[in-house]
């Protein structure tokens, strides 16, 4: 029987939906039986799956509340199987923020929920101004202006580490 590896995800803008299907990609070009599903479309049980992935965006300093919700909700059963976590952040653009030990919001996730997955990971994600609704490119101005970030509304900056991104993958494959 073939190894079976799901990956769960919550994205607000799609760029964690980029980075999934580019984890989703690396696993199946080794021939491992993987199934992508939003947390909106997960129908299936964790025991299904010999790994499992979870995977979750930022927004305003929290992560996803409904992946948290499934993470306190499926503890017991996250726990019986070999599980990965990674956080998609603009804070991560920051080298002294890129990795799960150095990153506020995923130390920050980690003191607050009672899970540890077996592999931990953080990625930068993308600011592209032009996609936000107004008032929400307003904060994240703001909030880049208060990190020494770019505030210009026309830019649009990928800061994903696509080498990583592959690492990781073959992490999940490999752990």
């Amino acid at each position: 029987m073939s190894e079976r590896i799901g990956v769960l995800y919550a994205t607000v803008d799609g760029h964690t939906t980029k980075i999934c299907n580019e984890i989703v990609k690396t696993i199946q070009e080794k021939n491992i039986d993987v199934q992508l599903f939003t947390i909106d479309n997960f129908t299936k049980n964790i025991t299904d799956f010999d790994k499992f992935v979870i995977a979750s965006s930022i927004r305003y300093g929290v992560h996803n509340k409904e992946i948290i919700a499934f993470i306190n909700k499926n503890k017991a059963v996250l726990d019986t199987v070999k599980t990965a976590f990674f956080s998609v952040n603009l804070v991560a653009r920051k080298p002294e923020k890129n990795t799960p030990e150095t990153n506020p919001y995923v130390v920050k996730f980690f003191k607050k929920i009672d899970w540890k997955p077996t592999i931990t990971e953080v990625f930068a994600g993308m600011l592209d101004y032009k996609r936000y609704k107004p008032f929400d490119r307003i904060m994240i101005q703001f909030i880049m202006w208060m990190t020494k970030g770019p505030t210009n509304k026309n830019i649009k900056i990928e800061y994903t580490d696509w080498k990583k991104v592959e690492a990781f993958a073959m992490r999940v494959i490999n752990f």
